[in-house]
């Protein structure tokens, strides 16, 4: 139900759907780029702050959409801030209304992250939302906020340098997953992921649905991609110098990576446990349907067919895999380097995929794929707009070479098995990955496109 705006919200409350459906497809974390939003509906509002030159205001708003020649409905949050003196720093993030009062993406003002965060530390209800502690843990109050980076699917904040707060932007009815494996992962007693501290739920679709976590913040710590990069650059700035006498040599880092990995797989495992199924049954096939979708926004992934079929016939061979809960989603962003170990982040899942597909088991390999994707693009995606050079295409798959191979071995000394030994299935999923990321490239970055139909091409040869 719509709760009551706040005071200062009222003289622009008439504009806001409106503006909400011009805003909205312009932010980073909107799901359904490329399709035509034709109407915003606020089915949620709850008030967090109201005084006279000032209010904070939770939204939940549904985005009526064609994607894809279809209607299609999906639900936002979205906090919003209300001011009628504005700071030089919220004006990039303001809604187009018109009148005294400012509207601007709530998550950009620091004292609105703060009302979250004392929220929490209550574990209150504030109208329709509840925020929720993990048993035996506790939230300090008064602490400040600041978002972090480059936003995704979700938008990600710190408070006080203690917490991480995440709230994911479009919210399907349901548990996260996010928030589901990290619980599984503390029972576990995992090092390798930040504790969870709590949670916020409200009620989507009948149905009670995460609307974000909060997590400790991992102070000094170094994202696996930016690291990764950095080693590439130097691989790139010396080229007569062999890759493992360089200082950012990257293979001790990938190593460590792959054991992280692999001991989070385990803990998972252990705690919800694991099925065999069919190789048939793993949605390999599904690939084949992934490259035929593709194929009518890139037709000339098309020549590739028949061997990818080949492809998945080999993997096939295999019988059957074991399954179980997974990352779903994993790549070098995904992981973090701290003094004293590598952790796995952000357990939502691929954005792509439905609520109850992420949810589902699946071989650990599809993480491992995801993984060796992550250091093809890493080490290549500096050449994509340059003329070819022969050299440096050379140089940068050693690096890939060797940083992958670092991460198997890491990987294999805590599983006690090497995923290289299933070679076919596990080339398989990579493919599957790749056939995603060329229908990415060629929708968002065209001239990038030739990184993951190079990749293509390789894994079907």
């Amino acid at each position: 139900m719509v709760g009551s705006s706040s005071s200062v919200a009222r003289t622009v409350e008439p504009q806001l759907e409106d503006a909400l459906a011009t805003w909205l497809p312009g932010q980073r974390w909107f799901g359904a780029k490329g399709s035509t939003v034709s109407a915003v509906r606020i089915v949620a509002r709850d008030v967090l702050a109201d005084e006279p030159h000032f209010a904070a205001e939770h939204l939940l708003v549904e985005v009526q959409l064609t994607q894809d020649g279809a209607a299609v409905t999906q639900t936002y949050q979205v906090p919003l801030g209300f001011r009628t003196e504005l700071t030089d720093d919220l004006r990039p993030w303001v809604l187009p209304v018109t009148g005294e009062v400012a509207v601007f993406d709530g998550l950009r003002d620091p004292e609105i992250i703060g009302l979250y965060g004392d929220a929490l530390a209550v574990g209150k209800a504030t109208g329709s939302i509840e925020f929720k502690i993990v048993d035996g843990s506790s939230v300090p109050s008064g602490l400040r906020g600041r978002v972090l980076g480059a936003e995704q699917s979700n938008t990600s904040v710190i408070l006080g340098d203690l917490l991480l707060l995440k709230l994911f932007r479009q919210v399907p009815p349901g548990i996260s997953p996010d928030v589901e494996l990290h619980r599984a992962l503390a029972e576990a007693g995992s090092v390798n992921v930040a504790p969870l501290r709590g949670w916020l739920e409200a009620e989507v679709g009948g149905e009670p649905t995460t609307l974000g976590m909060a997590q400790d913040f991992a102070a000094n710590s170094a994202e696996g991609w930016t690291a990764a990069l950095a080693s590439v650059q130097e691989v790139f700035d010396s080229p007569q110098t062999p890759i493992e006498d360089l200082p950012a040599d990257f293979a001790p880092d990938a190593r460590r990576i792959g054991a992280a990995v692999a001991q989070v797989h385990h803990d998972l495992a252990s705690v919800l446990g694991t099925a065999e199924r069919s190789v048939e049954s793993t949605a390999v096939e599904e690939i084949l349907a992934r490259i035929s979708g593709v194929a009518r926004v890139v037709p000339e992934i098309a020549e590739y067919i028949p061997a990818a079929t080949a492809l998945i016939s080999r993997a096939e061979a295999s019988n059957s895999t074991t399954v179980q809960r997974i990352h779903g989603d994993l790549h070098l962003g995904q992981v973090l380097g701290t003094p004293e170990r590598w952790l796995l982040i952000d357990f939502e899942g691929e954005p792509a995929k439905t609520l109850a597909e992420r949810r589902q088991m699946d071989s650990a390999l599809r993480d491992v794929a995801g993984m060796l994707r992550s250091f093809d693009y890493a080490a290549n995606h500096l050449l994509v707009d340059l003329p070819e050079d022969p050299s440096a295409r050379e140089r940068a798959e050693k690096w890939a070479a060797r940083s992958i191979a670092a991460f198997f071995d890491g990987y294999a000394s805590v599983a006690g098995h090497d995923p290289r030994e299933e070679a076919d299935l596990l080339r398989a999923y990579e493919l599957d990955k790749a056939v995603y990321e060329v229908l990415y490239e060629a929708r968002n970055r065209p001239t990038w496109l030739s990184l993951p139909m190079r990749a293509v091409a390789r894994l079907v040869s």
